[in-house]
């Protein structure tokens, strides 16, 4: 998991960062913030009805068409307030939703723009919480929190101030109440703050625990290791409850402070209240007006506590949102790029060096000088002792990660003077650790697969489904449309070997980059896939990682990674008679392994065979 803290920042310069976001939807949140006030106002102007009323009606020989005239009065108050607080709702809650979206959106195409090792290092429930949680914390606190805190602070200034209107005497009692009440204000800011970041912090790692546990299920249940799974999970739960109850107790404690001291001043001022009244310097009405007014200023003053709960908790998951939109994309377009009009497939690494960003100081580079040139349209295996870099030196093809040294050249231009998206319509990766989509077949193979002349889509899907032996997708309950669930697992691990070689091939790359994509088929699959191969894509540059003797046989040149560096390359009879490194890695390369899902699956290919014909 990367270092998700962030270095401190304070509240307003938080929160501040939302200035670009805010500001097309600023006329909206301002009118919402003017209904709320004025709600607020209305609610501030009823007690003094009161104050008029208990003056001129409620007295000996006091008219009853005042009492009528005082409520019709209140009546229609609470109707314009409850009018006003459904204003504010209208005028923000559209907007506020829209900038939520445009923030997620924003937030995805940045995290698919970051480079490979930024992934690496984030935990993938970390980077849900920021995508799903925290944006949802920022759109409710710009909606409500926001407006709400201004709002309660202008209602309890004004309401102060009417106080102070009506007996001097009694405001400043009350006045004195918030003083404490501000110093510890300060006090849990601080606390919360911490708890909250933390908080978040854990709901993430938790989110992570989640995710990898239910990708990794079968794992789990074929060790039996579901226990300790569930025991680590319980800990880490415990962990983020802890917190919880701690952020509870803190905002409990500061909840019972604001509370419970305008409660004691209202009471301390109701005797020092009846007093000047009873000495003639306050009157009736106006001693209950006060106190009327105290009770509309009672709700703000108490909603204090939670709403600055949430403006710490939405300062945090500003925080954590810009922590990633920070984070710089390594791999990005040259500002003067190259376009490759016709691509011949000529792939070579000049002097070629690499070192993952955390690896150990003083540690040898994975890759310590690569030179290798493979001619365009021929296929090359790559062998070598397990962790020599073989899987490295492929993912610098498409720029999955970026060489620390030397270059990669296609058609003798630089990889980096080419634009992202342009080199990745040119070069097609399969993996061996096969990653498919929660969608159909269909959608899986054709993914990013180019238009090609004369062919619709579903000769495309038709061919690429051939060409990696994958018919069986025909004989599926929906055929090609049928939805394969999350990361493909409702299929064998030979069959989303082949789907996933099937999407490559749909692309009909210039250059094709396999790792070892082929491990769960068994031989005679493996050797049809390759001699389809070169017959659809006769033009392509290949160059696959093998494991196996049999995929190294097939290969038109082998080339031979030691120490970092290209030991040898020649042909595999070359290699076999001329290099003891070469026939000591070949001799433990894996044996040829029985493809059970071939096997198993074997009737089903024939089946899908005998439909295509």
């Amino acid at each position: 998991m990367a270092d998700t803290h962030s270095p401190q920042s304070t509240l307003f310069s938080s929160i501040a960062r939302l200035a670009p976001h805010v500001r097309p939807i600023l006329p909206r949140l301002l009118l919402g913030l003017a209904s709320a006030l004025a709600a607020s106002i209305v609610a501030l102007a009823i007690p003094q009805v009161y104050r008029v009323l208990v003056n001129s009606a409620l007295h000996q020989g006091g008219e009853t068409a005042s009492v009528w005239t005082a409520a019709a009065v209140v009546l229609g108050l609470g109707v314009l307030e409850a009018a006003f607080v459904a204003l504010r709702r209208q005028f923000v809650i559209v907007p506020a939703t829209t900038v939520e979206t445009t923030m997620r959106t924003s937030f995805y195409r940045h995290l698919q723009s970051l480079a490979v090792a930024f992934h690496d290092r984030w935990g993938s429930g970390q980077l849900l919480s920021r995508a799903m949680s925290d944006l949802n914390f920022m759109r409710r606190w710009m909606a409500f929190g926001a407006i709400m805190l201004v709002v309660t602070s202008l209602t309890v200034a004004i309401g102060v101030v009417l106080m102070f209107s009506m007996s001097v005497q009694l405001g400043l009692i009350f006045l004195a109440a918030a003083v404490p009440i501000v110093l510890f204000g300060f006090r849990f800011r601080r606390t919360y703050g911490r708890a909250s970041r933390k908080s978040q912090d854990q709901a993430g790692d938790l989110a992570t625990a989640v995710e990898e546990s239910v990708h990794g299920i079968r794992v789990l249940k074929a060790f039996g290791r579901g226990r300790e799974a569930l025991d680590a999970f319980a800990e880490q739960a415990s962990e983020l409850r802890e917190t919880e109850i701690h952020k509870a107790k803190s905002l409990a404690v500061f909840s019972l402070v604001v509370t419970l001291l305008p409660e004691l001043a209202l009471g301390s001022g109701l005797v020092v209240g009846i007093l000047l009244v009873s000495q003639g310097q306050l009157s009736v009405g106006a001693l209950v007006a006060f106190f009327a007014t105290a009770a509309v200023v009672a709700g703000p003053v108490e909603a204090m506590g939670p709403l600055m709960a949430m403006t710490l908790a939405a300062k945090t998951a500003i925080d954590r949102h810009y922590e990633v939109m920070d984070a710089l994309n390594t791999i990005a377009d040259p500002q003067q790029p190259v376009r490759l009009d016709r691509v011949r497939g000529e792939l070579a690494f000049h002097g070629v060096r690499f070192r993952y960003p955390d690896a150990a100081e003083g540690s040898k580079d994975t890759l310590a000088g690569i030179d290798l040139l493979l001619r365009a349209g021929e296929t090359m295996a790559l062998v070598g002792v397990t962790g020599c870099g073989k899987s490295t030196l492929l993912q610098l093809v498409p720029r999955l990660y970026e060489a620390t040294g030397g270059a990669v050249t296609l058609d003798g231009v630089d990889l980096r003077r080419l634009r992202v998206h342009e080199l990745r319509t040119h070069v097609a990766v399969a993996f061996e650790d096969t990653t498919l989509f929660s969608s159909s077949v269909r959608d899986n193979v054709l993914l990013g697969a180019a238009e090609h002349p004369g062919m619709t889509p579903d000769e495309v899907l038709a061919q690429a489904l051939d060409v990696a032996q994958a018919e069986f997708a025909l004989t599926l309950p929906d055929g090609v449309d049928t939805l394969i669930g999350e990361e493909g697992l409702s299929l064998s691990g030979g069959q989303r070997q082949r789907i996933a070689l099937a999407r490559a091939i749909a692309a009909r790359p210039a250059v094709l980059v396999l790792d070892d994509p082929l491990s769960a088929l068994d031989v005679n699959t493996e050797e049809r896939v390759e001699r389809r191969l070169r017959e659809v894509l006769r033009e392509t540059t290949t160059l696959i990682v093998a494991h196996r003797p049999s995929t190294v046989a097939m290969a038109d040149r082998v080339a031979l990674l030691q120490d970092g560096r290209i030991a040898a390359v020649g042909t595999h009879t070359e290699l076999l008679a001329h290099n003891s490194h070469y026939r000591y890695v070949l001799a433990s390369l894996n044996e040829e392994p029985r493809d059970l899902d071939s096997e198993l699956h074997g009737e089903l290919d024939d089946d899908a065979r005998e439909v295509r014909a």
